[in-house]
């Protein structure tokens, strides 16, 4: 067996995608094992807590609860095996698509390998973003939202 530069890395990107793909689904499992909390099955709920928690706007003390729960989702180590995943999914696709050229000019199918590797790079990005956040949360009071005879009327709570 006879292998070259593109087979090689290949066989790289082969074993790292096992591996990636391996803790990607291991992290998930747990995630979806995990019991749900108030708001986190409502639809648009993740977005508006962390909309919320980025533009500094009061927050009830179950938004504040999701939103730290979000982020310490994000800000695990193990979630960044996903993008990783993803990502090494690409490069096995154009390495090995290189190898099976042996030299001849590539064409627009080899590339299609940066779709999966765009993508990744994309989440990441956003999963760093709002992994971010968590130096916001101490600066955040909940707000309690109660109801009597003249409306709903909105207490601060200090830490």
């Amino acid at each position: 067996m006879n292998l070259g530069l593109w087979g090689v890395l290949t066989i790289v990107a082969l074993a790292f995608e096992v591996v990636f793909a391996s803790l990607a689904f291991v992290y998930t499992r747990r995630l979806m094992r995990r019991e749900a909390i108030p708001m986190s099955d409502d639809v648009g709920g993740y977005q508006a807590v962390l909309r919320k928690l980025r533009k500094d706007e009061p927050m009830t003390q179950a938004e504040l609860n999701l939103a730290t729960r979000i982020i310490d989702y994000r800000r695990h180590p193990m979630a960044y095996t996903v993008p990783a995943a993803f990502f090494t999914m690409g490069c096995f696709y154009i390495f090995g698509s290189l190898e099976y050229l042996h030299g001849a000019t590539p064409s627009e199918r080899t590339f299609l390998g940066v779709i999966p590797m765009f993508t990744s790079t994309n989440l990441f990005i956003q999963m760093r973003r709002s992994a971010r956040l968590k130096k916001r949360l101490p600066k955040v009071s909940p707000i309690d939202a109660r109801e009597d005879d003249t409306g709903p009327v909105l207490t601060t709570h200090s830490r």
